[in-house]
């Protein structure tokens, strides 16, 4: 089969077929009714009119006999009314009722839903509200707008009223002869309700064929659409954990639609970025590799200098030489570290972790060591919230390591620094905040690039290497956060950078 139609085609028939069928089953409900509406208009214009003619020339005894055999025989309720509007026969006091309206609280409840139905239906067609049929109290004619319109016009006229079973009541009025008397004939159309509703079990098969049409497409869609789709999902799930790096996103080489095309991109960028893990961490170890070899000559050198007569010499190179050494193989470990963490993160399973605990471990530890200085670092949480995210408990640890040691470095001996743990709009939040000089608003993205550092005029050279801020971000926009510098809340100079990290949502 061809997979040229674009799935756009494909949706649009689906929905234009069933949608063609069921609006044209309702037109032809609302056609059949009025057809058979307007055959028993015609219907009872012949009966009244050929009544009429015929009790024109009966005496009234006459006319009482005919009145109530035509009644009879025809299901029909006839009345003869004279010039002055009395009634002067009525066939259903003259014989036997020829018809009863149904009393629907009588009848069972499939009748009650059919009728909503109908109510439904009409609602839907737009069909107008029928009047309903009450014999009026008096018995007059005056009370018969039908027998007014005849005797007015000269013609026959003609209405239809809905019976309290909601059946059609039709009604016919007409002149008898020239002395202002008028003919009334009703019938209970009950067959037309009953032809209606056979039709709309017509319409129920059609829109059940429909409906059996339709699912039988979806079907057709969810094997040519939604499976493959849910291939590529659980390929494109696996590549973004990182959990198996032999993952083969299918390619789908005999679609030739948007499916196929759709298949085809996420393969390649599969590809593209498993490339770049490769090409970073080969970046980084190439880098290392590089910068070991002059630190092995520098380490002969050293071994050397002993043919240097003069001491103090010897000295001065040994300490520079040593130095040297130092900052080099600190950039190294940095620059390794910082190109492995996209690719180390990728493939790390990431487990609960309660910051609030995490925080309050590692400030505890810095003060055991005394990296704090003379800083005291103190720590807000709000006590009612979850501070509970997922991710790699070393990594974030790192984060937290690489802000505290910024925030120590740009603080005055014996300035405090705070941390605030908090939770808004179901994400965690972790903002640590120093009283040093502050970051100025136009290079706070610059800080988190690498090797950009503005560091303390105080501070050593080398004793930083400018990747603490930039390998921090990385981390945790690896953890689905951000990572910004703000002003202080408090409007106090200094830093204050805030961590947003997704709360850990457990599956069910």
């Amino acid at each position: 089969m061809s997979w040229r139609v674009s799935l756009t085609a494909r949706i649009l028939a689906v929905n234009v077929i069933a949608l063609a069928l069921l609006a044209g089953s309702l037109f032809y409900i609302d056609s059949y009714r009025n057809e058979l509406l307007a055959e028993r208009y015609r219907l009872a214009k012949s009966e009244a009119e050929i009544t009429a003619d015929a009790l024109e020339d009966e005496t009234m005894p006459g006319r009482r006999a005919l009145i109530a055999r035509i009644g009879t025989e025809q299901d029909l309720r006839l009345r003869l009314f004279d010039a002055d509007g009395r009634l002067v026969a009525d066939s259903f006091a003259l014989a036997k009722p020829s018809y009863q309206l149904v009393d629907p609280a009588k009848e069972p409840w499939l009748q009650d839903a059919a009728r909503i139905l109908d109510r439904a239906m009409d609602s839907v067609l737009g069909a107008p509200p029928i009047p309903d049929y009450r014999d009026p109290v008096n018995g007059g004619a005056k009370a018969w707008p039908e027998i007014t319109a005849a005797l007015a016009s000269g013609e026959t006229s003609i209405n239809h009223k809905a019976a309290p079973d909601r059946t059609p009541v039709i009604i016919a009025a007409t002149p008898v002869g020239t002395d202002g008397s008028a003919l009334l004939v009703t019938r209970n159309a009950r067959d037309i309700t009953d032809n209606v509703r056979m039709a709309r079990q017509t319409l129920a098969i059609i829109v059940g064929g429909a409906l059996g049409v339709s699912i039988l497409l979806s079907l057709f869609l969810a094997r040519t659409i939604v499976e493959p789709l849910r291939k590529l999902v659980r390929a494109a799930v696996r590549v973004r954990l990182g959990r198996d790096r032999s993952v083969v996103v299918p390619r789908l080489p005999d679609r030739r639609d948007e499916i196929g095309l759709l298949a085809r991109a996420i393969s390649d960028m599969s590809g593209a970025l498993r490339q770049r893990i490769d090409a970073v961490e080969s970046f980084a170890a190439d880098v290392a590799h590089e910068l070991k070899n002059p630190l092995t000559s520098l380490r002969s050198a050293l071994e050397t200098l002993d043919r240097v007569d003069q001491p103090d010499l010897r000295r001065q190179l040994l300490g520079i030489a040593q130095d040297d050494v130092r900052r080099i193989d600190f950039l190294v470990t940095e620059i390794a570290d910082a190109s492995r963490i996209d690719a180390q993160l990728s493939r790390t399973t990431f487990e609960p972790l309660d910051m609030g605990r995490l925080v309050t471990a590692l400030v505890g530890e810095r003060d055991q060591r005394g990296v704090n200085g003379t800083s005291p670092v103190s720590i807000v949480r709000d006590g009612t919230s979850d501070l509970t995210v997922g991710g790699d408990a070393p990594r974030l640890e790192r984060v937290l390591q690489n802000l505290l040691d910024n925030a120590v470095s740009f603080s005055a001996p014996g300035s405090p620094i705070e941390i605030a743990l908090w939770q808004e709009d179901n994400r965690v939040k972790i903002a640590i905040a120093d009283h040093g000089p502050g970051i100025p608003e136009p290079v706070r993205e610059r800080v988190f690039e690498r090797f950009h550092s503005l560091r303390p005029s105080r501070e050593e050279f080398g004793t930083h290497s400018g990747l603490g801020l930039a390998i921090a971000r990385t981390i945790v926009e690896a953890h689905f956060g951000r990572l910004v510098a703000t002003d202080r809340t408090d409007g106090a100079p200094g830093a204050r950078l805030v961590i947003s990290l997704p709360r850990w949502e457990q599956e069910t």
